[in-house]
């Protein structure tokens, strides 16, 4: 806020000016009335003082943190609010990270190493505030971070609330590289106020909503929890809230190695995620987030203008544009970790070239499929804004390079994490079990009537029991729900509800989906195969069809999973269980 004038003393082309009386004093600086107005409004910004304030428990989880958790407990201190309590678990600690906490005014639990989902759980137990805090260990906050957080809840019925988190300066010069590398925590935003998902170094949820979804997940050991809660909080009907200065400074990696470790782990819990929340997931494995994700680091997008706030003739629009552009296509598949495997999949083309020429073809495939990661990791370098910029050349462009090689890695430790805990292209959901591969059309009589749209609800809810990915159709589509089986295979149906006199009969009909990639995969691998054995190259001809065989196979046995749980869904409806 300002106010327009100080005082009424005023000048236009060197001559004073009598008849603007827009200030808070007269032209001799005597005050005005609207001078005590002013200052007794200014008390009260950014918040009325005689706020009730609710209690607030901040819970930070640590395992040998010793290096960063000084910063984290000094910074609680110095927090400029009335009612808090500061609870430190200690998740099993080998180093002197306890004695460091015992030297601080706030309260320690020691566990043995149990993961960070359950000592959140720990602290949310003990925690006697209604409003729980969750900061991590590597984190401090601003003064004014608990006033933010707690205000949003007091003006909204928000279950959680988060904000940024930034990079503090100073922490090295390879801290300052991750901290402008992709893979740090973000936060997804729907609109400026309200997240569909909040970074768990800086969230906070209302104690009484934390526990009615029963806390924490504790398979999350490492991470993936904040990312679970937020959803399960969601699927209840409830909203995350987002405050822009609601502020912690988070240290970023100080080392290649604890960076590549902290991928790789968030890599595996991707595949934790997608194992529980399949729904979530498209056919590759990625996230379909609803809103835009916010956060630095993020790779660049191939854009050459500089941003523009105002748009429009003469920046005149009615609607400015205040977001960046969405990353397109081209930018985004590059960053993908499959992006990987299709390169290797390029390398061992061009290395089955040695057995049969023509595969040779598959080299500047290769080198397009290696440019754009390469590309997007120097523009991504070369747009870093460093705060403390080195005076020498080399160092400038050895942190350009080592964020450059960063940006190239990141995908990689995701990709790593992935395949070791079953994030695969080929993964299945759902039992094998033996069922049609055609479409099938069956019925079965109930003599209680339920509402179609309940029935619908009943098999979607019995299906996903079982872990497998269920999906409900649009308006526009022919089908009512599809069981997706995996990347090569699914099944969908249709159900019809017919009232009778005495009841209803229920009709299904149910059929496999093959998407096109896995025939065109197979067919190409395939006829490939068939190039290979004509000119009698007996290696590429037989690595060449086992690839085809294999997608052929896969595809069969996902298409049945499917329609078998379709199946063993409408069996119990047909028993009465619906």
């Amino acid at each position: 806020m300002f106010v327009f004038s100080w005082t009424d003393e005023w000048y236009r082309h060197g001559q004073e000016v009598g008849e603007w009386a827009f200030g808070l004093t007269r032209a001799d600086r005597s005050p005005k009335a609207a001078l005590e107005a002013v200052r007794e409004a200014f008390a009260q910004v950014p918040f009325w003082p005689e706020l009730p304030w609710p209690r607030v428990s901040v819970v930070v989880c640590t395992h040998n943190g010793s290096r960063t958790i000084r910063d984290c407990l000094a910074g609680l201190q110095r927090l400029a609010y009335p009612d808090y309590e500061v609870i430190v678990v200690d998740d099993g600690s080998t180093d002197d990270t306890a004695a460091i906490v015992r030297q601080h005014p706030v309260r320690l639990i020691q566990t043995v190493n149990r993961g960070l989902a359950k000592a959140r759980n720990t602290g949310l137990e003990a925690a006697t505030g209604e409003i729980i805090a969750y900061l991590d260990d590597d984190a401090s906050p601003d003064p004014h971070w608990l006033t933010y957080l707690a205000a949003t809840f007091l003006s909204t019925a928000h279950a959680a609330v988060g904000g940024p988190n930034v990079a503090p300066a100073g922490d090295g010069a390879v801290a300052d590289c991750v901290a402008r590398a992709p893979g740090g925590p973000v936060h997804v935003l729907l609109t400026d106020r309200e997240a569909e998902h909040i970074p768990g170094c800086n969230m906070a949820f209302r104690k009484t909503r934390l526990e009615a979804i029963g806390g924490f997940d504790g398979q999350f050991r490492v991470a993936g929890d904040d990312v679970d809660v937020c959803w399960r909080l969601r699927e209840r009907g409830w909203t995350l809230g987002f405050h822009p200065a609601g502020m912690v400074w988070h240290h970023r990696r100080n080392s290649i190695r604890a960076y590549w470790k902290q991928q790789i782990g968030y890599g595996r819990a991707e595949a934790m995620l997608e194992r529980k929340w399949p729904e979530k997931y498209n056919g590759p494995g990625h996230v379909r987030w609803a809103g835009r994700i916010y956060g630095s680091g993020l790779p660049a997008v191939f854009s050459w203008g500089r941003s523009r706030v105002y748009h429009g003739i003469w920046g005149l629009a009615p609607y400015q544009s205040l977001y960046e552009p969405a990353p397109s296509l081209l930018s985004s598949l590059p960053r993908m970790p499959e992006w990987y495997l299709i390169v290797a999949s390029l390398a061992g083309l061009s290395l089955l070239s040695i057995a049969w020429s023509p595969l040779r073809l598959a080299l500047p495939l290769l080198l397009l499929a290696t440019v754009p990661p390469v590309a997007l990791a120097c523009l991504g370098a070369a747009r870093a804004r460093f705060s403390d910029e080195p005076r020498r050349w080399a160092a400038r462009v050895g942190r350009r390079l080592l964020t450059a090689a960063l940006h190239l890695a990141q995908p990689l430790a995701r990709l790593r994490g992935r395949l070791k805990e079953g994030l695969t292209p080929w993964r299945q959901h759902g039992t094998p079990a033996p069922a049609p591969l055609w479409s099938v059309t069956t019925s079965t009589w109930s003599e209680r009537w339920q509402a179609h749209e309940r029935r619908l609800a009943w098999l979607e809810a019995t299906m996903r029991a079982e872990g497998v990915c269920v999906l409900r159709g649009s308006g526009s589509d022919c089908w009512d729900l599809e069981v997706r089986g995996g990347f090569f295979g699914a099944a969908r149906l249709l159900l019809a509800v017919e009232d009778h006199p005495g009841g209803q009969l229920v009709r299904l009909r149910s059929w496999p989906d093959v998407p096109a990639r896995g025939p065109l995969f197979m067919l190409g691998c395939a006829a490939l195969a068939w190039g290979a054995a004509r000119d009698q190259a007996t290696l590429a001809a037989v690595a060449l069809g086992v690839c085809a065989l294999f997608v052929a196979l896969r595809g069969v046995e996902q298409c049945t999973a499917a329609m078998a749980t379709i199946r063993r869904a409408f069996r119990r409806l047909s028993k009465g269980d619906c």
